[in-house]
């Protein structure tokens, strides 16, 4: 018996909240990655863990929060812990790999393909993977042709938003390439819905669903949700990540790249003396400058 699917079981309400989580989780993702471009190596890592973490986490809580708006008329839905959760593990730790590619590598075309495609398959194979977590009394079939064009949107999705989080300066232009890669995860997602048909089982119809114990959906939101607002308060005391290098950060001193290739940090010029960070050097520095001779 073919089952009665609804996406937008409460109007555009689930796929509006969906985008915007997508858009934060990949906001945070891509301004800590650009972020460790920008920083000494003992720290880099920290920074394209937390990207790679955010942007998991942000894609993962995007499909599950368009879920709540999907519904099967004839059969009630569950969701296996294990599997959901493991969905989740699978995006952050493929995406990691995908980010630390292009993290330690720079914006040269092999990292930026490499890591482009790595970090689409991470999306689109936590989508499925999400989807196979899924318990209902009846079975799910694909369209063949739809999940590998829901494939291509990830991964050609992926591979701008790393380009464009190493190469475009400035808190706009990374924000537009956070919208362009929630618009992707949104679109991937829904690609991969209109592939999905429901086979269920007829005499079973209209009963709960047998197997693992199942849980609701909602409280399986809230620890990725609330990391992902705690990543956000990261962000918001990091001036650096918000408004990106000024521009006295660039030798060249035009506020562009100076010739360098881009996704290749910046070296900060730090005065030798009478700084900030070392308030003693004022002194160190009367006690070894000679007296001035008048003339």
């Amino acid at each position: 018996m073919q089952g009665t699917i609804d996406g937008f079981s409460y109007g555009m309400v689930t796929p509006a909240a969906a985008f915007l989580m997508s858009c934060l989780g990949a906001a945070l993702g891509l301004r800590c990655t650009t972020r460790s471009l920008r920083t000494e190596r003992s720290f880099k890592a920290g920074w394209l863990a937390l990207g790679a973490t955010s942007i998991g986490s942000g894609i993962w809580t995007m499909h599950f929060i368009a879920m709540m708006g999907f519904s099967v008329d004839e059969a009630p839905i569950g969701y296996d812990v294990p599997i959901t959760f493991a969905s989740l593990a699978v995006a952050i730790v493929m995406v990691g790999i995908g980010i630390f590619i292009v993290g330690y590598q720079g914006a040269t075309w092999m990292a930026m393909v490499t890591g482009g495609t790595i970090t689409g398959l991470g999306v689109a194979t936590m989508h499925y993977l999400g989807m196979a977590g899924m318990r209902l009394r009846g079975q799910f079939e694909y369209d063949t042709l739809t999940v590998a064009l829901s494939v291509v949107i990830a991964v050609v999705a992926a591979t701008v938003a790393l380009w464009a989080a190493v190469s475009i300066r400035g808190f706009l232009p990374s924000l537009g390439a956070s919208v362009l890669m929630g618009v992707a995860v949104s679109g991937m997602h829904y690609t991969g819905m209109a592939a999905l048909s429901v086979h269920l089982h007829p005499a079973v119809t209209g009963n709960a669903a047998d197997g693992p114990p199942t849980a609701p959906l909602i409280p399986l939101l809230i620890g990725p949700g609330c990391f992902l607002l705690l990543a956000a308060v990261v962000v918001m005391f990091d001036p650096l990540m918000v408004m990106g290098d000024p521009d006295w950060t660039d030798p060249a001193g035009h506020g562009t790249h100076g010739g360098r290739a881009p996704g290749i940090p910046v070296q900060r010029q730090v005065p030798r003396f009478g700084t900030y960070a070392d308030p003693a050097s004022f002194q160190s520095q009367r006690q070894h400058t000679p007296p001035s001779r008048d003339r």
